[in-house]
C-alpha cells in the first residue's frame, strides 16, 4: 500500500484508500455525547459550588483581623486601626503598677494621663476574671497609639512592630523590590520581546538550517562523549600507575573517596564507550529515518510560517488556564472562610443580682445591641465562626470537588489547544496545492469544529488524565504523612508506585495527544481515535522514536538558545556592563539586579515553551499525516502522495503526472 512499514499486521492493518478523503472531514457528528453531558453537568455543579462559596464565604476573615465586637480591623470604622491586640490579663498581673485591687475587683490604675488613655482604649471591662479572650483594634504605624503599661513612655506599639519589621528587614526589602520593578519593568518587557522574536526566528529558520543544525547537535553529543572517554582514560591511567585500587581502600560510605580509585574511572570509561558505540550505530543504520525527521521539521516550519496565527494561540490557552486557576483559587478561599460569625451575650460582672435574669453566653444579634439598664455593661460580642452549618459540614467534600474541577478543566483546556492546532496543521498537510487548497482561516475553523463536535471526546481524555494525576497527588500526600514511620521496604514500595504512576501519566499524555490529532482529522470518538493512533504508531515504532528524539533534541537546543541568550543579555544590561549605547539605553540603578534578570529568564522560558509547544504539535500532526499518507496512497494519478517533494526523494517515491501537466507544488 504505502511502502515498507516498521511494524507488522499485529498492530492492525494499514489504512485503506478513501477516494473522498481530502483532509479533515467537514461533515462530522458529535462524539462521546455521554461524557459531554457529564462534563457539562460537572461544570454546572462547579458553578453552583462557586455560588455557594461566594454566598457563605467571607475572605476578609483571612485578610483582616476581627476584634471582640465582630468588626474588622482596617475596614470601615476601623480603617485607621489595622492591628488587633488581644489583651492578656496575666501580662497585666505581672507588670508593675498596672493593676490595683479595689473593692469591686481588678481595675486599671489611673494616676497618669498615659494610663488614662490606655484605660479608655483597652481596659474597661476587659480585665475582670470572667472576661473571655477579647481584643481591640489598634492604630496605624504612622499614628500615635496609646502606650502599653509596663513599657517606657517613649516606646509605643507602632515602634515595637516597626522594630520587629526592621529586624527582619522585610519592609525594607519589599520597598526595594517594588522600586526595582518600577525602574526596570519596561526593560523586562523588552527582554520578553527579544525572547518572542528569537523563538519565532528559530522556528522559521528551521526550514533552512534544520539539517545542519541537527547534524551539529548530533556531532556535539558524540564529541562530548568522546571527550568524556578521553578524560576517563587519562584519569584511569594516572591512578593505575599510582596503584590506587579499591582493594587497597576498601568499601566506604564516603562517595567522594571513589574518585581516587582506578575502577571508578574504568567503569565510567566503559559506560561512555558503550553509549558512543550505540549512537554511532544508530547514526549509521537510522540515517534514512533521521533524514525523514529533518524533512518533517522543515515542513513543520513551513506550515507554521504559512499559518502564523497558530504561534499566538498559546495566548488563548494561557487566558483559559488563568481563568480556571483563578476561579478555583477564589472558590477555595471563599469555601475556607464560609463559617458564619457567632455572637454571645457577655457582661463585665455577670454575678451581680441585676444580671441573674440575663442568660449569658447565649446567641445574640450584634446589629441590635441588648439594652438592659439593670445589668450594666451588657454586650453582644464575637465568639467564633460557626462550624455546624450544611456548607461547613460538607466543606471537605466541596474542596475535593473543587480540586477535581481544577484538574479536569485544566486538562480539558490543554486538550482543546492540541486538537485545534492539530486540525489547522492537518488542513495544511492534506492540501495538494499549499497555496490554493489550504482554508482561509484554518485555525478558527478548527476551533469552532472542535468545540461544536468534540467537547465530549476532549473531556473523556482529560478525565482519564485527571484521575491519574489525582492518584499521584494522593500518593504524594500519603508518602509525606507516613515518611517518618516508613521502613526501607515500605519506602521502596512507595517509590515504585510513584514511578509507575509517573510513567502511566506520561503514556496517557502521549496517547491523548495523538488521539486528539486523529479526532481533529477524522472526527471519530476518543476510544476509536486513540486505538487508531496507537496502532499507526506501533506499525512505525522506529520512525516514532527517531522523530521524537530528534525533535526533543532540537527543541531543547532552541529553548536553551532563547533562554540563555535572554539571560546573558539581561545580565550584561542590568549589571551595567553594556555601555556606549546612548542615554536611552542606560541600565537603571537597581538594588537587586538579579531580580529583573530572573524575571526575564522565567518569562523567556514561558514564551519559548509556548512557541515550541505549537511547533512540537505541528511536527506530531504532520508525522501522523505522513504515516497515513504512506498507507493510503501510492503516487498514482488517482492516489497521489500529499507529502512534500523532499520526503518523496528521501523515500525514493514520486507522483505520476500526465504529459504536459505542471509539477504539483508542495
Amino acid at each position: 500500500m504505502g511502502g515498507k512499514q516498521d511494524g507488522d499486521e499485529a498492530y492492525g492493518k494499514p489504512a485503506k484508500y478513501d477516494p473522498s478523503f481530502r483532509g479533515p472531514i467537514k461533515n462530522r457528528s458529535c462524539t462521546d455525547i455521554v461524557c459531554c453531558i457529564l462534563f457539562l453537568l460537572f461544570i454546572l455543579g462547579y458553578i453552583v459550588v462557586g455560588i455557594v462559596a461566594w454566598v457563605y464565604g467571607d475572605p476578609r476573615q483571612v485578610l483582616y483581623p476581627r476584634n471582640s465586637t465582630g468588626a474588622y480591623c482596617g475596614v470601615g470604622a476601623n480603617k485607621d486601626k489595622p492591628y488587633l491586640l488581644y489583651f492578656n490579663i496575666f501580662s497585666c498581673v505581672l507588670a508593675t503598677n498596672i493593676i490595683t485591687v479595689a473593692e469591686n475587683g481588678l481595675q486599671c490604675p489611673t494616676p497618669q494621663p498615659v494610663i488614662q488613655s490606655l484605660q479608655q482604649e483597652l481596659c474597661p471591662s476587659f480585665l475582670l476574671p470572667s472576661a473571655p479572650a477579647l481584643g481591640r483594634c489598634l492604630p496605624l504605624l504612622n499614628s500615635t497609639p496609646p502606650e502599653l503599661p509596663g513599657i517606657s513612655s517613649n516606646t509605643s506599639i507602632s515602634q515595637g512592630i516597626s522594630g520587629l519589621l526592621d529586624s527582619l528587614n522585610a519592609r525594607d526589602i519589599s520597598v526595594k523590590i517594588f522600586e526595582d520593578f518600577a525602574q526596570s519593568w519596561y526593560w523586562i518587557l523588552v527582554a520578553l520581546g527579544v525572547a518572542l522574536v528569537l523563538s519565532l526566528l528559530f522556528i522559521l529558520l528551521l526550514r533552512l538550517v534544520a539539517g545542519p543544525l541537527v547534524l551539529v547537535l548530533i556531532l556535539g553529543v558524540l564529541g562530548v562523549l568522546a571527550y568524556g572517554i578521553y578524560h576517563c582514560w587519562m584519569e584511569y591511567r594516572v591512578l593505575r600507575d599510582k596503584g590506587a585500587s579499591i582493594t587497597q581502600q576498601g568499601i566506604t560510605t564516603n562517595l567522594s573517596a571513589y574518585r581516587n580509585v582506578q575502577e571508578t574511572w574504568l567503569v565510567a570509561l566503559i559506560v561512555l564507550a558503550v553509549l558512543e558505540g550505540i549512537l554511532l550505530l544508530m547514526l549509521i543504520f537510522l540515517r534514512q529515518r533521521i533524514r525523514i525527521a529533518i524533512a518533517l521539521l522543515k515542513e513543520a516550519s513551513k506550515a507554521v510560517g504559512h499559518m502564523m496565527s497558530t504561534m499566538f494561540y498559546p495566548l488563548v490557552t494561557f487566558v483559559l488556564l488563568l481563568i480556571c486557576i483563578v476561579y478555583w483559587a477564589m472558590t477555595a478561599l471563599y469555601l475556607a472562610t464560609s463559617g458564619q460569625p457567632q455572637y454571645v451575650l457577655w457582661a463585665p460582672n455577670a454575678s451581680l443580682p441585676s444580671c441573674e435574669k440575663v442568660q449569658m453566653n447565649t446567641s445574640c444579634n450584634p446589629m441590635a445591641q441588648p439594652v438592659n439598664s439593670s445589668c450594666p455593661g451588657l454586650m453582644c460580642i464575637f465568639q467564633s465562626y460557626s462550624s455546624t452549618g450544611l456548607v461547613q459540614r460538607s466543606l471537605f467534600n466541596l474542596q475535593i470537588y473543587g480540586v477535581l474541577g481544577l484538574f479536569w478543566t485544566l486538562n480539558w483546556v490543554l486538550a482543546l489547544g492540541q486538537c485545534v492546532l492539530a486540525g489547522a496543521f492537518a488542513s495544511f498537510y492534506w492540501a495538494l496545492d499549499k497555496r490554493r487548497d489550504v482554508p482561509t482561516f484554518p485555525l478558527i475553523s478548527a476551533f469552532i469544529r472542535t468545540l461544536r463536535y468534540h467537547t465530549g471526546s476532549l473531556a473523556f481524555g482529560a478525565l482519564i488524565l485527571t484521575l491519574v494525576q489525582i492518584a499521584r497527588v494522593v500518593l504524594e500526600y500519603i508518602d509525606n504523612k507516613l515518611r517518618g514511620a516508613q521502613n526501607p521496604v515500605a519506602r521502596c514500595i512507595m517509590c515504585c508506585f510513584k514511578c509507575c504512576l509517573w510513567c502511566l501519566e506520561k503514556f496517557i499524555k502521549f496517547l491523548n495527544c495523538n488521539a486528539y490529532i486523529m479526532i481533529a482529522i477524522y472526527g471519530k470518538n476518543f476510544c476509536v481515535s486513540a486505538k487508531n493512533a496507537f496502532m499507526l504508531l506501533m506499525r512505525n515504532i522506529v520512525r516514532v522514536v527517531v522523530l521524537d528524539k530528534v525533535t526533543d533534541l532540537l527543541l531543547f537546543f532552541g529553548k536553551l538558545l532563547v533562554v540563555g541568550g535572554v539571560g546573558v543579555l539581561s545580565f550584561f544590561f542590568f549589571t551595567g556592563r553594556i555601555q556606549g549605547l546612548g542615554t536611552n539605553f542606560e541600565s537603571p540603578s537597581l538594588n537587586y539586579y538579579w531580580l529583573p534578570i530572573m524575571v526575564s529568564i522565567l518569562g523567556a522560558y514561558v514564551i519559548a515553551n509556548g512557541f515550541f509547544s505549537v511547533f512540537g504539535m505541528c511536527v506530531d500532526t504532520l508525522f501522523l499525516c505522513f504515516l497515513e499518507d504512506l498507507e493510503r496512497n501510492d503516487g498514482s494519478l488517482d492516489r497521489p502522495y500529499y507529502m512534500p517533494t523532499a520526503l518523496l526523494k528521501i523515500l525514493g517515491k514520486k507522483n505520476e503526472v500526465l504529459p504536459g501537466d505542471k509539477k504539483r507544488k508542495k
